[in-house]
């Protein structure tokens, strides 16, 4: 048995310890149970996992008031190859902390990973007025950075675990713009970590690179999917980066590849686009379109024995 049969998976996420991304790691009880590695960004995640220094990294993909992270998803997109193995969803809730003994009103610089600073904009200009934002590479390593080296006038926005690990006070909590506010997170793995079997409620993740001269390419790639009755769940465009206008087109689709439906609407546009690149087919957080993807399923079982039915009775040419 090889040593990595025999020992827990190593994860890497974005530390330091305290981020989102370790809350969201250790709400998942098999991923709690492996060996996490803190990194200290993004980049460093993904090199890590495509390095083999760690067997599994975890992405910070999409926030509901924010949108798409797009440095991760572009490492995903063109830069690197590897497989979205699972998504997990995580309701954020962002607080303002500081050294004991500061006052709200004493806030004068706030320091936090952008993302986080930006869901908090609007509670910002309202109780702490003319606030100056510091970027740091993590919400924990801002947290971090203010209970280590108490910079005067100086919170962070972070979690409460993290306000304990740092010895920081909550100032304030649930200072996100909007109630709603939800972090996807994704794991992935490099290609021979293999497709997840599927569970009956699980997304498939594909990128689709359109022909740059042929009009109604998008309208052609979303009827593969209405014909099917394929759910999407995310369609967004990214530039390729290699010509202004030049755009490829991300798609979240429930079902997995195992399904003979996604098989064929997949199978078609890899036939008629100038490529589609597969990111993965993964359990599916939440709880929603496995009643629809049976119909479906169910559906296009049927026609294909319509099809091959009439297309047995297809008379053999006479010989001689």
């Amino acid at each position: 048995m090889s040593d990595r049969a025999s020992r827990p998976p190593r994860i890497g996420f974005l530390g330091p310890p305290g981020t989102f991304s370790e809350e969201a790691l250790l709400s998942e009880p098999d991923l709690a149970a492996a060996e996490v590695v803190p990194l200290a960004s993004f980049p460093e995640v993904v090199a890590a996992v495509e390095s083999g220094q760690t067997d599994l990294g975890f992405l910070a993909i999409e926030n509901s008031i924010e949108g798409t992270v797009n440095t991760n998803l572009d490492a995903l997109v063109f830069d690197r190859n590897l497989l979205i193995v699972r998504e997990v969803v995580l309701v954020i809730q962002q607080n303002l902390l500081a050294p004991p003994g500061t006052r709200l009103e004493d806030v004068k610089r706030v320091v936090s990973f952008p993302h986080a600073t930006a869901q908090c904009r609007r509670w910002l200009h309202a109780h702490v007025p003319g606030v100056e934002e510091v970027a740091a590479s993590s919400t924990a390593e801002g947290v971090r950075l203010v209970g280590e080296e108490r910079p005067e006038a100086t919170a962070a926005i972070g979690t409460r675990l993290a306000a304990s690990l740092y010895g920081l006070d909550v100032l304030a909590t649930d200072i996100e713009d909007h109630d709603d506010n939800a972090t996807r997170f994704v794991l992935v793995a490099r290609p021979e970590h293999g497709i997840p079997a599927p569970t009956g409620h699980d997304k498939t993740s594909i990128v689709c690179f359109q022909f740059d001269d042929k009009p109604g390419s998008l309208h052609g790639i979303l009827g593969q999917f209405s014909a099917r009755n394929l759910n999407l769940t995310k369609l967004e465009s990214r530039p390729t980066k290699k010509g202004l206008g030049d755009y490829c087109f991300i798609i979240d689709l429930d079902g997995h590849v195992d399904d003979e439906v996604v098989a064929d609407c997949l199978r078609d546009l890899h036939a008629t686009l100038p490529a589609v690149k597969f990111l993965g087919s993964y359990p599916a957080a939440g709880a929603h379109g496995p009643e629809r993807r049976r119909v479906a399923e169910v559906a296009w079982k049927a026609a294909d024995e319509w099809i091959g039915d009439l297309r047995g009775r297809i008379q053999k040419p006479a010989s001689g």
